[in-house]
């Protein structure tokens, strides 16, 4: 009995140190994987960083930046934000393949606004075949149209000013910006009938897009409920337009039109749902975009007299190579005008966060060699507003400075590919951005041949209560009518 005793003792005395023995390997192996993960922003339990988050973004992330470094996580709620901070360690976020990084998840709260069955409501196949609308909607040719559409705008909206007076920059431009989409991108129809009433609708659209929406996107408030009702009467009134262009084989040279000819590979037709969510997500995508940068533009070219100078002076050079023509090839000629604009661009993106959500383990390298593991089921997201400033990549940042993507600077391909991201980057590319560029010197081109500007408020700021963060207040101007000579 005694032996065996001692080797039931003996077996269950090994069976016990394997037992310990595995765990402190686990043990030992769980420390050094997270000693790999990202460091993690102390917060409050429960809600994390949730309060520092809605705060302000940017000030946490520069809070962080300066004590954690390029790769940090907030845990927010019952989810985990890996923040990448400049084109160092940005690469995988902007080039990883849909499997790895996608966009859908995390931006589920557009589904109410653009609808169902397009953009982030159907999967990155279908997705990828309707991009390639929006492509195709934007390639040069279609391009070359809408400018002349754009330039006729322009004329138009300003010609109703006197020969002198006082306006909010702002408005106008945003008012002219939402004419100039209407015309290229909705149609027609829309222009010159129901401009009224689709702007109101847009109107409800837009409001109803709040920070509570990201999170609650179907929550039962009264911006919501507006919403829903401007999103079935925008549905309406495409469904006359849509219809009635069908039925009487006229063709417009505009974006509505294009969306109506697309097929999918498959060679099915877009339906008039699915053309409605798209309009919608075009114009989403490109109004705010513009008409901010357009009045961040005019803001800085006021207040710094040698940029305006030099803007104005490339005018007189291309008025005398090509007389008051503008045209798209000529808008493509103005580099200091687009410098000006990417300059104001890179200082105020009017989307500072780029979000993913990650569905597999990954690797990144700071650059100081670091490197830290992102697990999968992370979001990971990175900062156009805070990367745009990085001393490391741009010279004075918080400097306008448009001289700075001049041939021998080029900061903006300073660290690499991802050294600028207003227009984000990658597989994720603004398709927009050519159309924004136009439609922003056709006005300003506009301006600077017909108008003497001071600005009467003070410099304006950022608007960070909104979705998409613009211009806060007025942007008061005096404007003096007069023709721009070329001999001056």
């Amino acid at each position: 009995m005694d032996l065996k005793e001692n080797k039931f003792v003996a077996a269950g005395l090994l069976f016990a140190a394997t037992i310990v023995f595995v765990k402190l390997v686990s043990a030992l192996l769980s420390n050094r994987s997270n000693n790999r993960l990202p460091p993690t922003i102390k917060a409050l339990p429960v809600i994390g960083g949730l309060l520092r988050f809605m705060k302000g973004p940017i000030v946490m992330i520069r809070e962080e930046y300066k004590k954690l470094g390029s790769v940090f996580t907030v845990n927010v709620l019952n989810r985990r934000i890996t923040f990448f901070v400049g084109p160092e360690v940005s690469a995988h976020f902007f080039k990883a393949p849909e499997s790895d990084l996608s966009q859908q998840e995390v931006y589920q709260f557009n589904v109410p606004t653009f609808g169902p069955g397009v953009v982030f409501d159907v999967d990155y196949a279908v997705r990828q075949e309707q991009f390639r609308f929006f492509t195709e909607a934007l390639r040069v040719t279609k391009l070359k149209s809408y400018v002349d559409q754009m330039v006729v705008e322009a004329e138009d909206y300003f010609s109703k000013w006197g020969e002198s007076g006082t306006v909010d920059l702002k408005y106008e431009l945003e008012h002219l910006i939402i004419l100039t989409a209407s015309r290229c991108l909705l149609g027609r129809e829309v222009r010159d009938k129901l401009f009224d009433d689709v702007s109101a609708l847009f109107h409800d659209l837009d409001n109803g897009m709040r920070p509570i929406s990201v999170i609650f996107p179907y929550l039962p408030i009264p911006c919501h409920r507006r919403r829903d009702r401007a999103r079935a009467r925008i549905a309406e009134i495409f469904h006359t337009i849509i219809n009635s262009r069908k039925v009487s084989g006229r063709a417009e040279d505009d974006m509505l039109q294009c969306f109506i000819d697309s097929k999918y590979k498959n060679g099915r037709p877009t339906t008039e749902g699915e053309i409605t969510g798209l309009l919608i997500a075009a114009l989403f995508a490109g109004q705010h975009t513009s008409s901010i940068t357009s009045t961040w533009t005019g803001a800085y070219l006021l207040r710094y007299k040698q940029f305006l100078s030099d803007a104005v002076e490339e005018q007189k050079n291309l008025m005398r190579k090509h007389g008051d023509k503008v045209d798209h090839d000529i808008l493509s000629e103005m580099d200091v005008l687009f410098r000006c604009i990417k300059e104001a661009l890179r200082l105020h993106p009017p989307l500072i966060m780029l979000l993913r959500q990650s569905h597999s383990d990954f690797t990144v390298k700071t650059r100081e060699g670091i490197e830290y593991d992102i697990p999968k089921g992370h979001i990971v997201a990175t900062s156009p507003a805070f990367a745009n400033r990085l001393p490391h990549i741009f010279k004075d940042p918080d400097t306008y400075d448009p001289d700075r993507y001049a041939v021998g600077r080029e900061e903006d391909k300073a660290a690499g590919a991802f050294s600028y991201i207003s227009f984000g980057g990658g597989r994720h590319g603004c398709l927009g951005e050519p159309f924004a560029y136009l439609q922003i010197k056709a006005i300003w081109s506009h301006l600077l041949r017909n108008f003497e500007f001071e600005l009467v408020s003070p410099f304006p700021e950022n608007d960070w209560n909104a979705m998409v963060v613009g211009v806060k207040g007025e942007v008061m101007v005096k404007y003096k009518r007069r023709q721009l000579l070329v001999g001056e």
